[in-house]
């Protein structure tokens, strides 16, 4: 009590600090991405046997506690008829890092795209000043230029999907995952020149190129996870926690980017959010499930897998399209089933 009473200010003011870091550690680590009443963050936080007391800091209550985190911008606070909400507001240096990473990114992406619509129609001004005017030459006009906006198509459908990648790559990489199509076309070809196929056969193929090609764009999110596969925690905040690339099962989605992840090892459950997880290619022969991508959501057998080109081969198993060989999906696009 004397030396309480000498140093009171200092003792109050150094169990208010641990007890407001310890706070926010569990906020960061349990509800990083998440609005939360504060009660439930404080009854988790009594849970701790050694947490430091409220009434050993200089906040009396709990909500001259949650008021002061939203005047010092620690937490975006609100209050309503059920109670004072909290959000965990992340200022960590890599996270802001990532996210100004990914906003350039997809500003290259947009410029990528049209600087490639601007060649497309640069092209086909080309080929139409080129043929000359006649019935027969303004046919082959017509479906050269056709070509052109089929093939530079393919490229264009799946830039729109990239988040990681530049446009270019993606859509080169992107187109491999068809590659099954391409052969099909080259057989049709081919049967066309013998005289044993006509244009209906082939008419036939691009339509089922489009259509894929059409798939690829809708179902190409900026959000992969879902429920029930294994991913890699690649948050290093969490790395004193001993979180840092260890595996965990993804029990539930929440608002599409952050995942309720049950880790393997100690079986605790952590809300993370997608910009720190990574997919987990299992080895050949195991069943893996397409997250993103023309077959999002369809399960699939690993075949094989290109260290080089960082990609897999697969073959989808039950629904609609069993039995389908994919040649080249990339490792992003794909994660191992719990």
């Amino acid at each position: 009590m004397q030396i309480f009473g000498e140093n009171s200010n200092r003792i109050v003011d150094g169990y208010s600090e641990e007890f407001e870091q310890s706070f926010l550690d569990l906020m960061k680590r349990s509800h990083r991405f998440s609005r939360i009443a504060a009660t439930v963050v404080y009854n988790e936080y009594i849970n701790d046997r050694h947490h430091v007391h409220m009434n050993s800091t200089e906040w009396a209550t709990l909500t001259e506690f949650v008021k002061h985190l939203g005047r010092t911008g620690k937490c975006k606070v609100e209050e309503t008829p059920k109670g004072w909400f909290i959000t965990y507001i992340d200022r960590d240096s890599e996270t802001l890092f990532k996210e100004r990473l990914k906003n350039k990114r997809l500003r290259a992406d947009m410029a990528e795209e049209e600087k490639q619509e601007r060649e497309i129609k640069k092209q086909i001004e080309r080929v139409a000043q080129s043929m000359p005017v006649g019935n027969g030459v303004d046919q082959g006009s017509e479906d050269e230029i056709h070509r052109i906006k089929v093939e530079s198509g393919v490229k264009i459908g799946f830039a729109l999907g990239s988040s990681k990648l530049g446009s270019k790559e993606k859509g080169e990489s992107s187109k491999l995952v068809f590659d099954e199509v391409d052969d099909d076309k080259s057989k049709v070809k081919n049967s066309t020149k013998n005289g044993s196929s006509g244009g209906a056969g082939s008419l036939a193929l691009e339509e089922l190129m489009r259509e894929d090609e059409k798939k690829e764009r809708i179902n190409r999110k900026d959000y992969w996870l879902c429920e029930g596969i294994i991913v890699k925690v690649m948050s290093k905040a969490l790395a004193d926690k001993g979180y840092y690339k260890q595996k965990g099962v993804v029990r539930k989605v929440i608002d599409k980017y952050v995942g309720e992840i049950e880790m393997l090892e100690s079986k605790h459950v952590l809300r993370v959010d997608q910009a720190e997880l990574e997919t987990v290619i299992p080895q050949i022969g195991c069943l893996v499930k397409i997250v993103n991508g023309a077959y999002r959501g369809s399960n699939a057998k690993l075949l094989a897998v290109d260290t080089d080109k960082f990609c897999a081969k697969v073959q989808i198993e039950k629904g609609v399209y069993d039995g389908r060989l994919l040649k080249a999906v990339e490792y992003e696009d794909i994660c191992k089933l719990a």
